[in-house]
């Protein structure tokens, strides 16, 4: 029976890729006694939020993810962040290896929102591996499974998930909108010859805080 231990020990941002990436970095240690021939690794990646304290900042953010303060008792659940598959190069005893992590900048995927409302200190991620072992021996290949209990964690600092973004996006963000949305805002924009997009939403807000101030 095999049995592999996952540690994450690092996150860089990779700069060169085509939409914002993390690199986490993996010890692999197997101690099933042959080299391992092969290995097709999966890891789910979640958010633990409860493993974190939050300031009544990051409260307010985040009372989209989670509600209000009364509701965090029961709404403080794992967040899907990512699911990456690799292809692990044949290794005996203990390999490191990089494994890339997609991040989407869309603010209708929870994670997201999270990871935005989150101003200082840490990420607690929870990484649960799964896969197949391939092994030769004296009598031709053998296959295993990833034991599935398999797990790693890592605190990964707010700090390098906002490099990562302003790389990207620097000083930007994205929010999906209807097409016809789109449309009325185009046409606002034309109607009041502002210049960008961000002008157009500004004036807008303005207007409707102009609004409120009068009710």
């Amino acid at each position: 029976m095999s049995e592999l231990d996952f540690a994450c020990v690092d996150a860089v941002v990779d700069r060169y890729a085509a939409a914002p990436t993390l690199t986490l970095r993996l010890n692999v240690t197997d101690t099933g006694g042959q080299p391992v021939h092969g290995l097709m690794l999966r890891c789910h990646l979640r958010i633990q939020p409860r493993r974190r304290s939050y300031s009544e900042g990051e409260a307010a953010r985040l009372r989209d993810v989670f509600g209000g303060p009364g509701e965090w008792g029961r709404g403080l659940r794992p967040l899907s962040l990512a699911q990456v598959s690799l292809t692990v190069p044949p290794f005996h005893g203990t390999t490191e290896l990089d494994l890339p992590v997609p991040f989407t900048y869309d603010f209708e995927v929870a994670a997201t929102k999270y990871l935005h409302g989150v101003r200082d200190g840490d990420i607690p991620l929870e990484l649960l591996f799964s896969g197949t072992i391939f092994r030769r021996g004296d009598q031709g290949f053998t296959v295993d499974q990833v034991p599935w209990d398999r797990e790693a964690t890592y605190q990964l600092p707010v700090r390098v998930w906002r490099e990562m973004m302003d790389h990207y996006f620097p000083d930007a963000g994205w929010v999906r909108l209807r097409s016809a949305t789109i449309d009325a805002l185009h046409a606002f924009r034309s109607r009041s010859a502002l210049p960008t997009w961000d002008d157009a939403v500004l004036h807008l807000l303005g207007q409707a805080a102009e609004v409120g101030d009068d009710v």
